[in-house]
């Protein structure tokens, strides 16, 4: 099967377009979307041809007429996209997209929403964890008046979907609150901090109510923004069955990840991301395949859940450099092809 895959950024923020396509490259043949010709993975020959794509603030005309002239031009199949920002469109629109022939695996618009930061409380009530206090705003007054109402410093200053900072005091506050509503719009949200290990699980949904992989890893050492650089396999019964319950719970199609707090045996609920992580390959690594089973999920395949894994594996990300020609930028950035 020809499989786009968007997300080429391997810098030190990585997306996780290029784990994506080390776990599925075997099988599959890829196509890269791309939304930037500096993005290295344009130029890390792993692709067959890289395509660069209309921003997503562009609406869907852009992206269909883009898709009808990659399918005629290069036959792709299916589409993983792994980007926040495309991620909206792809869902709000994927039955349109599949009329073209070409397959995802998404969650539905419904259920998109139904993780949005804004809403995870209620969802946490559902699955029985906790969620942090968390409060929308729209204006420096109201922030103000949450701290006049018995908040306390350190505070999360969050975006509705992306982005998150830790403020210390009113003044970082403020420069996040512009920072995010900048970039993302609103709401901003202001959540409590709480406290315990760092924990992720990714996993992938079948769209009927099955967890059909999974793999949980605990944070040791992050980057500035929260990237894992270093983290280690863990076994949490009590995570995984979260997991379970939030797929029964929704039919969730798809990757997803949980973002935790674990304290003693209370687990937090921080967020809910509709994608893999940029760290997905290292559950590849450790024999759990979960784009591949993306890939299945999308050619009708049965698939057998695979929720054991090895436990104290580390996982170590790493940069490196490459060298390639300057007339491979110029070409993509003049032709939009490469």
């Amino acid at each position: 099967m020809k499989v786009a895959v968007s997300g080429l950024n391997n810098t030190d923020n990585p997306a996780p377009g290029i784990p994506v396509i080390k776990s599925i490259q075997k099988e599959h043949e890829i196509i890269g979307f791309s939304y930037d010709p500096n993005e290295p993975g344009n130029y890390m020959s792993m692709c067959k041809k890289i395509y660069l794509m209309p921003f997503p603030s562009l609406g869907f005309d852009e992206l269909k007429s883009r898709l009808l002239h990659i399918k005629e031009e290069s036959g792709i199949e299916a589409i993983i996209p792994n980007l926040d920002a495309e991620l909206p469109l792809y869902i709000k629109y994927q039955q349109e997209i599949e009329a073209l022939g070409i397959k995802l695996c998404l969650p539905s618009a419904e259920n998109f929403e139904l993780r949005n930061k804004n809403k995870l409380d209620k969802l946490s009530e559902k699955l029985g964890i906790t969620y942090p206090k968390t409060y929308e705003i729209s204006t420096i007054s109201e922030l103000k008046k949450i701290l006049e109402n018995g908040s306390e410093f350190p505070l999360m200053i969050k975006g509705n979907y992306y982005k998150a900072y830790k403020a210390y005091n009113l003044e970082s506050a403020i420069e996040y609150f512009y920072k995010i509503s900048n970039e993302w719009g609103f709401p901003v949200l202001v959540q409590e901090v709480v406290t315990g290990e760092e924990v992720n699980l990714v996993g992938v949904g079948d769209g009927k109510g099955t967890l059909v992989g999974g793999v949980a890893i605990k944070k040791l050492t992050t980057t500035d923004i929260g990237k894992i650089w270093t983290g280690i396999t863990i076994c949490n019964e009590k995570l995984m069955q979260i997991a379970k319950d939030f797929v029964a719970l929704t039919k969730w199609r798809g990757p997803f990840e949980l973002e935790c707090m674990i304290n003693m045996n209370q687990v937090y609920m921080i967020e809910i991301n509709p994608r893999f992580p940029a760290w997905i390959y290292f559950a590849t690594d450790i024999g759990v395949n979960l784009p591949l089973m993306v890939t299945q999920i999308m050619e009708g395949k049965t698939i057998t859940s695979q929720l054991q894994y090895p436990q104290n594996k580390m996982y170590v990300r790493y940069t490196g450099e490459l060298t390639t020609n300057f007339t491979d930028f110029m070409k993509l950035l003049s032709t939009k092809e490469l």
